[in-house]
């Protein structure tokens, strides 16, 4: 088995990220709910030993990369997905890819992470990422988001770049980033992947960001494709009323009031076409996304082995024209969300 065509037992398909030398499943383990909780973006509290059961899982299933941050948790996801990989020979190894750029206060668990680019600061994150995940290099690392720091882009962008250069890393990316952003740091050097928020609800990304991406062979690697569990076809009105105050979600206005209503019946909107393709809403829900050109693959979360049964099915199927005409009506007959409803024809 090749390190660049490294999918672990042949199961599922991989495409390349870019122009990097790795190719990767269109669905990676989406690590950021199994952090735990007791921070400010947390899910409330898991059990590890279910988190790394869902890592071995996906891996049994064929994943071949898992996306990680050093926030998530504050450090903890990363020790669950290094603890997860422990024994795993070097060739059946996933990708593992992180981010930076959010500082957290050890005295103050519970405080907003601070959005900071100064190089010195980013080194760090990488020494300590490294450490945590217990590997002598990361296969992507991140810039989580634009700092508020003062940093310039083209500062923190060609820190990144020099990690990369001295083999701490082996692509650089950035997250949360608008077209004008990528634009100027493209003028520094080539941005290798984005990873941005995209689903049937938040499909913004779809307007300027994809294509920018798809013209200039930038992977993309999207978050959130069933928007927080709401495109899960699992989720109710009754969930959302008891989610707990240390999960993130109880203050977010998609899990509230009219939008919530909107958001669960296009969830429900999308059984007619999971029922074609005996398959379920989750997978439909992420293969809408993989479904967009320059798209090249979904960060799916899981906490338990059994939620990645519900969503793999993603990574192979292929929506018809007629289920995404059907889907984009159920966008415009809800009012779920903004952004394009349906991907180009052709």
């Amino acid at each position: 088995m090749t390190d660049t065509d490294r999918s672990l037992h042949a199961s599922l398909p991989a495409v390349p990220l870019g122009r990097t030398d790795m190719r990767i499943t269109r669905v990676g383990f989406g690590a950021w709910a199994i952090g735990g909780g007791g921070w400010f973006f947390g899910w409330g509290a898991q059990d590890d030993r279910a988190s790394i059961a869902a890592i071995r899982h996906a891996l049994d299933r064929g994943i071949n990369w898992i996306d990680t941050a050093a926030v998530y948790g504050l450090g903890h996801s990363e020790e669950v997905v290094a603890r997860a990989l422990r024994g795993v020979p070097r060739d059946a190894r996933p990708y593992v890819f992180t981010k930076g750029g959010l500082v957290w206060d050890e005295q103050d668990r519970s405080a907003p992470p601070r959005r900071v680019g100064a190089p010195a600061s980013l080194r760090r994150e990488v020494e300590a990422s490294l450490r945590r995940l217990e590997v002598d290099r990361i296969d992507l690392y991140q810039m989580h988001w634009p700092p508020e720091d003062g940093t310039p882009l083209e500062e923190y962008w060609q820190v990144l770049r020099d990690l990369k250069k001295e083999g701490k890393v082996r692509a650089v990316g950035l997250s949360n980033h608008d077209a004008d952003q990528l634009r100027l740091a493209e003028m520094v050097g080539h941005v290798d992947t984005l990873q941005p928020p995209f689903s049937a609800i938040r499909r913004d990304a779809a307007e300027r960001i994809l294509p920018w991406c798809q013209a200039h062979d930038t992977g993309v690697i999207v978050y959130s494709p069933m928007q927080s569990g709401l495109l899960t076809g699992r989720f109710t009105a009754e969930r959302a009323a008891r989610l707990s105050a240390d999960d993130w979600r109880s203050r977010v206005p998609d899990f509230m009031g009219d939008n919530l209503t909107r958001n669960l019946a296009l969830a429900e909107a999308l059984r007619p076409v999971a029922a074609r393709h005996q398959t379920t809403v989750a997978a439909v829900a992420v293969a809408w996304t993989l479904a967009w050109p320059g798209v090249t693959g979904a960060i799916v979360g899981a906490r338990a082995p059994e939620q990645i049964d519900d969503w793999i099915a993603a990574a192979t199927l292929a929506l018809t024209p007629a289920d995404l005409d059907e889907m984009a009506a159920a966008i415009d007959r809800t009012g779920a969300g903004t952004g394009p409803a349906r991907p180009p024809l052709g």
